[in-house]
């Protein structure tokens, strides 16, 4: 099994249990990060189910948003779930938004900059369609150490499948950390980028919920998960189980750390 076809985004329910309502909660902070007036245009590249979507919706009041991302599943659950009249939601790729020349003010996205094949071709996009002055930004999870729920899970499945280490995130995506994605944007030939971190509260009823989401087959760990046959499945369930600390009452508190990264003013 390779790392792209681990990468699967087949289904927008199975999604949102597993790190959509994880996503819904960094959002809002990133937005007041970004502090954009009133009556923009945005543009939601890799909009997944909507978490961030519906964040713009509801604190930054745009003129309109455009949603875009590949997975049809996704855009048909979004259209569900996201419903507003300023709101249209499209199939389209990073590099390919089916935007026009300086059709938004405000480009961002949520957890997609990792996955994206070739981030430079989706920057030089996002330049194409923003607006002289636009604001280009983004978050990615810290999979090395600050997002846990994840980095449980990836050091427990190398111990049961030691072939696991190449479909973990933190080895496969090295620009999710604050140096090299401010280098990527250089790189890009963007200017003035700035990173910080968001860190949020993962909070789960008990380990089922914390588990069950990995066998929905929807993102790299959960494909996995979804993936091994009895008894390696076990066996990861229960190393999971011992790495993380239940309360009394059952409730696992965990941390996610997203590294977000702007620049205020594309030229």
């Amino acid at each position: 099994m390779t790392a792209p076809e681990n990468d699967r985004w087949t289904s927008g329910r199975a999604y949102e249990s597993y790190i959509g309502r994880w996503s819904r909660l960094v959002a809002p902070e990133f937005l007041d990060w970004l502090g954009i007036p009133p009556d923009r245009r945005w543009l939601d590249v890799g909009c997944g189910t909507g978490a961030l979507t519906g964040a713009i919706l509801a604190r930054c009041e745009p003129s309109s948003v455009v949603g875009v991302d590949p997975s049809e599943s996704f855009i048909a659950h979004a259209r569900t779930a996201v419903v507003d009249p300023r709101m249209t939601f499209e199939v389209g790729t990073a590099a390919e938004t089916g935007l026009g020349d300086g059709d938004v003010d405000v480009a961002v996205s949520a957890l997609v900059l990792n996955f994206v094949p070739d981030l430079n071709a989706a920057l030089a996009e996002a330049r194409r369609v923003l607006s002289p002055g636009g604001v280009l930004a983004g978050y990615v999870w810290d999979y090395a150490e600050g997002m846990q729920l994840l980095r449980r899970f990836w050091d427990a499945a190398v111990v049961v499948d030691p072939a696991a280490r190449a479909l973990d995130e933190a080895f496969r995506f090295g620009i999710a950390a604050p140096e090299p994605l401010a280098a990527a944007f250089a790189a890009a030939g963007l200017s003035a980028v700035d990173v910080r971190p968001i860190e949020v509260p993962t909070v789960f009823a008990d380990f089922d919920d914390l588990w069950k989401p990995f066998l929905g087959g929807t993102g790299p760990a959960s494909a996995f998960a979804a993936a091994l046959a009895e008894p390696a499945r076990s066996a990861l369930r229960e190393r999971l189980r011992v790495s993380v600390e239940a309360e009394p009452d059952g409730t696992i508190r965990l941390t996610a750390r997203a590294w977000a990264v702007r620049v205020q003013s594309v030229t």
